[in-house]
């Protein structure tokens, strides 16, 4: 009888042991598939983020070469002018000078913020100033005006400038989808985990609402 009883206690042991030991496997298990699921959604997220931020940064090159191609046209269209206006010297410096600061502002893809693309734009709007300007003074010289080099590179500038309003506008493109990619729940979450920032706009100029009036 006492032996039947102490069997019955070691046989309770061995189920409430076994069910313990099922139970914290179960936890393991539950903890561990959590886990993975967990990871395999950051690492979804972490890459997502991770091309669209590259594509800004593409963008961004697209963008700085056309201005870099419109300031090496402008240096040909400045030389060509001083074959004919030698007397327009104060204009010419202007141009180059705007053209050389123009060109010396850079902009690294990770520090695309107000302050760094306002003060590209500012360069970039000088430079164009300028340029109007050198373009009053050449309609005091007939010869230069039907001169096939200087048509050749007015027709090239015009083609620029319309290359760059299209690569600005999908530079804000790609920006805004980062953008609006990095404050969305619940990847706001992991991109503050790793450090993605968002990225600023081209801002449309005073009275680009109003048709321009272009004349070379």
């Amino acid at each position: 009888m006492f032996m039947e009883e102490l069997q019955n206690k070691y046989d309770k042991n061995l189920k409430t042991k076994g069910a313990g030991c099922l139970g914290a496997t179960m936890l393991i298990i539950i903890i561990g598939i959590f886990l993975l699921i967990t990871s395999f959604i950051a690492y979804q997220y972490y890459n997502g983020l991770v091309t669209r931020e590259e594509k800004v940064n593409a963008q961004w090159a697209q963008v700085e070469t056309q201005y870099q191609l419109r300031a090496d046209l402008i240096n040909n269209l400045v030389s060509t002018v001083k074959g004919y206006a030698t007397h327009e010297q104060t204009t010419l410096t202007a141009v180059t000078e705007a053209r050389s600061k123009a060109s010396s502002i850079t902009i690294s893809p990770e520090n695309l913020n107000d302050e760094s693309i306002q003060k590209f734009e500012q360069a970039q709007g000088e430079l164009k100033s300028s340029l109007q300007r050198l373009m009053v003074v050449v309609e005091q010289y007939p010869n230069l005006k039907a001169d096939q080099s200087f048509i050749m590179l007015q027709s090239k500038l015009s083609q620029i400038e319309d290359k760059i309003a299209t690569e600005r506008s999908l530079f804000n493109e790609f920006a805004k989808d980062y953008n609006v990619a990095i404050r969305k729940f619940p990847r706001n979450l992991f991109a503050k985990m790793f450090d993605f920032n968002g990225k600023s706009y081209f801002k449309a100029a005073e009275g680009a609402d109003k048709v321009p009036i272009v004349k070379f």
